[in-house]
């Protein structure tokens, strides 16, 4: 609770530079021009529910890779393409942007585009390193009214209204552990995020600087650049990308503060092509709330699927494709399952965006959820990283 009570006055020191003043207020029907930096599958996927959405335009892209500039170009003719980012944001055609890059690159982007006055959508997991969490909460704290939604999709899930619902209603007693899983398989000789590298995908072909951004400086590889998921300089693996949704869903509706501890073990036990991220792997997380959540993974067999339960005295959350109560007859009798009924809308997080453009009102997943989020995944990294458990010093807000 500690670090919620004082999230915004205990910032990093200073950001370079100011936040710029949007160019105007938008009305409640005005149209939104919408700018993407990062035109992979996830960043084309984001523009397509941006577009679909109402009174939405594609104005601009940004990607490091020639290649994707052609595609936007097919997908939103008239929209600006750029091969650096910050002539984008220079735009005063623009007054929203999805970052869809690397994980490594989140914190640049981000804080670059606060400070040019653009509302942004943040694509998960929010930060890479604690000091780029850092940063981007002293951009997020001078951003003044711009919308910040942190991509956690699960989100804006009528799932959430029912959760709440059930703990509201008292059903579910005390909680003292959350047991949480994703599995996934693919088939024989196709490796879990494996991408093919293409010959178009050259040094002439990819701004090779501007990828690395502030990681370790490499050779040219375009194998790192297509398959950055797979390296560690780039991305913390499936606790960055997957373990992350199932974090903030559960971090929203209980408002879990950092863990204080962290274990993770695991390895590359199946997929022995280069990769560094574990593609089996287990998270023990312990909570000041007193509340244990337990995350397990692999990508070697699907039939666990992907799920949460939230185990209390009185009662059970379970969340899947559904999500639904259980009651434990020995405190709750009478009690009865009952199975969720809120609805989500289509394309829900991203209009939830575009709403509190218009509106000025608190995204579903705002950035302190984000924060927290991204701290949490960082200590499983560096957990699995030194072969430790980890702490958390509030008081420093240091992993130890």
């Amino acid at each position: 609770m500690h670090s919620r009570r004082n999230f915004i006055g205990r910032m990093a020191g200073g950001i370079a530079g100011s936040i710029a003043v949007p160019g105007s207020v938008l009305g409640a029907n005005e149209r939104i021009r919408l700018g993407v930096i990062g035109f992979g599958a996830r960043g084309t996927e984001l523009a397509r529910e941006a577009m679909a959405c109402p009174n939405t335009a594609l104005a601009g892209i940004a990607d490091a890779y020639a290649e994707r500039l052609d595609q936007g170009k097919s997908l939103a003719p008239d929209a600006e393409m750029h091969a650096d980012y910050r002539r984008l944001l220079d735009s005063k055609d623009i007054d929203a942007v999805i970052v869809a890059t690397p994980q490594h690159l989140h914190a640049e982007h981000f804080v670059a585009a606060l400070q040019a006055g653009k509302h942004v959508y943040q694509e998960k997991t929010l930060a890479f390193t604690v000091e780029q969490a850092k940063k981007m909460r002293a951009a997020h704290a001078q951003a003044g009214k711009l919308a910040v939604q942190v991509g956690h999709q699960w989100c804006s899930s009528g799932k959430v209204k029912d959760a709440i619902n059930f703990l509201s209603a008292g059903k579910v007693g005390r909680i003292t552990a959350i047991r949480a899983h994703m599995f996934r398989n693919t088939p024989r000789g196709k490796p879990q995020w494996a991408r093919p590298v293409y010959p178009g995908m050259t040094e002439e072909q990819i701004a090779w600087d501007a990828f690395l951004g502030e990681a370790p400086r490499t050779p040219f590889d375009a194998n790192r650049f297509v398959n950055w998921r797979l390296f560690w300089d780039y991305s913390g693996g499936s606790v960055h990308e997957n373990m992350s949704q199932q974090l903030a869903f559960w971090y929203k509706v209980l408002d879990l503060g950092v863990p204080r501890a962290v274990t993770m073990v695991g390895g590359v036990y199946l997929w022995k092509d280069g990769r560094e991220t574990p593609d089996t792997m287990s998270v023990s997380m312990e909570h000041d709330e007193e509340i244990l959540f337990t995350w397990d993974s692999g990508f070697g067999n699907n039939q666990p699927g992907t799920g949460e339960q939230v185990l209390g005295s009185d009662g059970s959350i379970v969340h899947s494709q559904q999500i639904r109560y259980l009651p434990q007859k020995v405190n709750r009798p009478d009690g009865v399952e009952i199975l969720g009924s809120a609805q989500t809308r289509p394309r829900a997080m991203m209009q939830n965006f575009l709403d509190c453009i218009r509106s000025g009102s608190e995204p579903d997943c705002p950035f302190e959820v984000g924060y927290r989020v991204s701290i949490a995944c960082r200590m499983a990294v560096e957990s699995y990283r030194s072969g430790r458990t980890v702490l958390w010093d509030p008081e420093r807000e240091e992993i130890v």
